[in-house]
């Protein structure tokens, strides 16, 4: 950076090394965006390193509210196993209910079962089902590793969190920002409304077209939600 007249600041009499060195003075500098830069990239670097040699991938979403006996728990069950058995580790929030559910099914079938923890002010840490696990700090960091490392998305029943993902894949899929894999919604129950909504408010309104519509499959089965993951064909739009 050139600086020039005015726009060179006044000195204080030290050099940038001595107030590197200096060992006093405060630590307001670690919550600074300079410094978060690198807390960003060593996340980056964390994840990338961490997550590289787990192989074929599928990411589960679902509700850290879900309940241990419900049955929607236990279609995460089913899911998480089902992918295992079929060659693919899990990726999940890593969190309780749904997450836990995939992560659980994942173990039952002998698979890879992973959890990206993030770090919020009522979070409960990482499931005891997960058997590789990261924690980050930022949302947009852990996103990333979730498309960046699955060949598919399974979406469990959620809330705001929930669909956050969903439509954080669903728009890379339909930009061309990713290789299209396919994005399951299990609960037609569930989903049905958000789909009708889309169809008769999103398309019909010309906000999107019809085709956006065909990127998400809807069932109610784990056995037809895995087999649609396992024979997808990744198309690079």
């Amino acid at each position: 950076m050139l600086l020039r007249r005015k726009q060179i600041p006044p000195s204080d009499g030290t050099t940038t090394d001595q107030r590197l060195l200096e060992s006093e003075g405060t630590t307001d500098w670690l919550h600074e965006d300079p410094w978060r830069v690198l807390r960003i990239t060593s996340e980056f670097v964390a994840g990338f390193e961490t997550l590289a040699e787990i192989g074929p991938a599928v990411a589960v979403f679902g509700s850290a509210r879900t309940k241990v006996d419900t049955p929607e728990y236990l279609m995460g069950v089913d899911v998480g196993r089902r992918l295992a058995k079929a060659g693919f580790a899990v990726i999940t929030g890593g969190g309780p209910g749904a997450m836990e559910s995939g992560n659980r099914g994942a173990v039952e079938g002998d698979g890879l079962s992973v959890g990206l923890g993030i770090e919020l002010p009522f979070e409960q840490g990482l499931n005891d089902y997960v058997d590789l696990g990261l924690n980050f700090r930022y949302f947009f960091v852990r996103k990333t590793m979730f498309v960046k490392y699955a060949r598919g998305f399974v979406v469990l029943p959620g809330g705001f969190g929930t669909l956050d993902e969903l439509f954080e894949a669903l728009t890379l899929v339909q930009t061309q920002k990713v290789t299209s894999f396919p994005i399951v919604l299990v609960g037609t129950a569930y989903w049905s409304g958000l789909v009708d909504w889309l169809r008769h408010s999103v398309v019909d309104g010309g906000k999107a077209s019809v085709t956006d519509l065909d990127l998400l499959h809807v069932t109610d089965s784990a056995e037809e939600a895995v087999e649609i993951i396992r024979s997808a064909r990744p198309v690079k739009r």
